[in-house]
């Protein structure tokens, strides 16, 4: 039997359609965009994941990204262990949410203060919010194809779950929310002149993901960046970096470490949580003190802060700090994508490696994917091949195309040569298959 169609997965999947919606508690699990049935998962381990069938896979989705560490981290374990022994939640303050907050300022350049909240697109919400308290303005400007969580503004010309499914636009979403949102393409700069241009001081933020990643992986441009802070301060408008998946990911101090420009607000979640939910939105003093209970921009949160979720997020930092693991990670991605292209070139198949440290997406096409609509030109029906034939090698990838995969400090080089090989077997078959 395939992998991806073991009987409990199907038995279980079947089931789960009968009480969730499509059977998923979030849309990409659900395998639409590659057809299937998605895997139920028994168990995880370093860079393995094993499903229900008892099938083992190196796993490249690494819960889509916080677990930069690897599964069941031994020093993480042992923190979640502690401090679910002392309490799950408390709606009260604790050492432990401040230590945290005091560890990201630290590692972020654009921080100095901090507000903890309980998920991404929580964080980006509230983050929104605080533009528009800051600057008295309502409009604000995202790109194609980016995702920054389920917020009703943000569902313009989205990227991740929205963008596979060929809807941008939910229902649900009034069309006078849609006004407030101008979506450009990515790496544009032009476009985002002319936006600005046609909406002269009503902007009151970019909100932009420093490494897009709910396109599939897409760098930034040379100077794409710094030329969205020249325009953001010569506008009087506010940069907000949505680092949920960058964040701890690319760099230790995210995104705007590695290509050296600040936000005025930074929004994190993924790796800052070690695999528990948690989420947080920075800034400078001056605009966090327009918070609640100091100012008058209102977010709050019962769960915000969980010790359990702190305790797994302030393991994971200090295990990242004191390591050379972005340096193995750097080293271990560029040998993946060196062994790709290799591949690919070996069996003349047409593909494209887009990579940002352990963050990468091999895209079908035999042009540069620079933004949603080159990458939406990659051949879709090719990577559902793809994904089905790597599955079958014990493989689990992102089961879209326009998804990010992931490495993390569990895998060993031995994986990335597997992988590798794996992959060499695969495009040679799907070449074969495509002249035939």
């Amino acid at each position: 039997m395939p992998a991806g169609m073991g009987k409990n997965s199907e038995s279980y999947f079947a089931r789960a359609q009968k009480v969730i919606p499509g059977g998923v508690n979030s849309p990409v699990r659900a395998f639409r965009a590659v057809g299937g049935t998605p895997l139920f998962i028994e168990l995880a381990q370093g860079s393995r994941i094993f499903d229900v069938d008892n099938l083992q896979y190196i796993d490249c989705v690494g819960s889509w990204g916080p677990m930069i560490l690897g599964h069941g981290h031994r020093h993480v374990v042992e923190a979640v262990k502690k401090a679910a022994t002392r309490g799950f939640s408390y709606g009260a303050p604790t050492l432990a949410e401040v230590e945290l907050a005091e560890m990201i300022i630290a590692a972020v350049p654009s921080i100095e203060m901090i507000r903890l909240v309980n998920s991404g697109t929580e964080a980006t919400m509230s983050a929104l919010r605080l533009a528009r308290g800051a600057t008295g303005r309502k409009k604000i400007l995202k790109f194609n194809g980016g995702y920054h969580g389920h917020v009703d503004s943000m569902l313009v010309k989205a990227g991740s779950g929205a963008a596979t499914f060929g809807a941008p636009d939910s229902a649900g979403v009034p069309e006078e929310f849609s006004r407030l949102t101008i979506s450009v393409e990515y790496n544009s700069l032009a476009e985002v002149k002319e936006a600005f241009a046609n909406n002269r001081g009503e902007i009151a933020a970019i909100i932009v993901e420093p490494v897009a990643g709910n396109m599939g992986v897409v760098p930034p441009a040379e100077g794409f960046l710094s030329g969205l802070r020249e325009i953001c301060d010569a506008e009087g408008t506010l940069l907000i970096f949505d680092e949920v998946m960058t964040g701890f990911r690319v760099a230790y101090g995210g995104a705007q470490s590695l290509y050296d420009v600040r936000p005025d607000i930074t929004t994190l979640g993924k790796v800052i949580g070690g695999g528990m939910p948690i989420g947080a939105y920075g800034a400078s003093r001056k605009i966090m003190e327009l918070i609640s209970p100091v100012g008058s921009v209102y977010q709050a949160g019962t769960l915000s802060g969980n010790p359990v979720a702190v305790a797994a997020g302030k393991s994971t930092l200090s295990v990242l700090k004191n390591s050379a693991h972005y340096r193995d990670l750097e080293q271990r991605g560029a040998e993946f994508e060196a062994g790709v292209v290799a591949s690919a070139e070996k069996h003349s198949f047409p593909l494209v490696v887009n990579r940002v440290g352990s963050m990468w997406t091999i895209f079908f096409t035999d042009q540069p994917v620079t933004n949603l609509t080159t990458a939406n030109a990659a051949h879709r029906e090719v990577f559902t091949r793809f994904f089905h034939l790597m599955l079958g090698e014990g493989v689990y990838l992102p089961p879209s195309q326009l998804e990010a995969a992931f490495f993390s400090a569990a895998h060993a080089k031995k994986d990335i040569s597997q992988i590798i090989e794996r992959v060499d077997r695969v495009i040679k078959k799907l070449a074969w298959e495509f002249e035939n």
